[in-house]
């Protein structure tokens, strides 16, 4: 059974064309289509032209959002001795050892961020369950395995987002809220293109971009013009 749209989405889904807008033009409707009773984020949706059940067609990488990603971030690290004390000295927002690993597995989930040191992925290894489908689990690819707590608990409370692409080939991927300038949220979408082209899988064949598509939160999906969004260079955004 389809599901019904509300009235507001039917309305909202009016003043979008059928057809790829120009990056600017996209942002700004995106702006005039967040009209939810809460400030909505900023999505895309990207399809890629890969395979991820081949392993050289997998993406999964971070990007760091030069406009920040208008959240609060909850940063937690599972360290132990002096580099728990490093870590919240440097701002995390939980920090421990085997205790925290309890907790998690308890089901407390406090947290959008999960960073290891390396010395204590072993144990971290049994929440993979836990983690995994949530897209939480460290990873040294995501930068959320280190020993510098200290850069990566900055970096990520300053807009660093970790992504991958889901097993169809599309990344969803938040780019900050509706509320930004279209300047700002086409600065960050920029930057997430520029991270996608730069860690192009080894084993992607043919067209790599699919189409690209934006919305708020609550809103309607808003095609882009990948072409026009590759063309530009980030001097002309900002």
């Amino acid at each position: 059974m389809a599901k019904k749209l509300s009235r507001r989405l039917q309305e909202l889904q009016k003043k979008v064309e059928d057809r790829p807008y120009e990056p600017l033009a996209a942002l700004s409707l995106l702006k005039e289509t967040a009209t939810a009773k809460f400030p909505e984020s900023a999505e895309a949706h990207i399809r890629l032209g890969i395979d991820p059940k081949y392993t050289d067609q997998q993406l999964r990488t971070t990007v760091a959002l030069p406009k920040g990603t208008g959240q609060t971030i909850r940063v937690a690290v599972i360290a132990r001795g002096e580099k728990v004390t490093e870590a919240t000295n440097s701002g995390a927002d939980l920090s421990g050892s085997e205790e925290l690993i309890d907790e998690i597995q308890k089901g407390m989930m406090d947290f959008d961020v999960l960073v290891a040191t390396p010395d204590m992925m072993p144990q971290v290894a049994k929440l993979g369950r836990l983690l995994g489908p949530r897209g939480l689990m460290p990873s040294p690819k995501g930068g959320t395995v280190t020993f510098d707590v200290t850069q990566a608990i900055a970096e990520f409370k300053a807009g660093k987002l970790e992504f991958r692409a889901d097993r169809t080939g599309i990344v969803h991927v938040l780019f900050g809220k509706a509320s930004f300038t279209p300047e700002d949220l086409l600065t960050n979408l920029k930057a997430l293109q520029e991270t996608i082209d730069r860690n192009r899988p080894s084993g992607a064949k043919g067209r790599y971009w699919r189409t690209v598509y934006i919305s708020a939160t609550m809103g309607p999906s808003i095609q882009v013009d990948i072409n026009a969004l590759r063309d530009l260079k980030l001097t002309d955004v900002a």
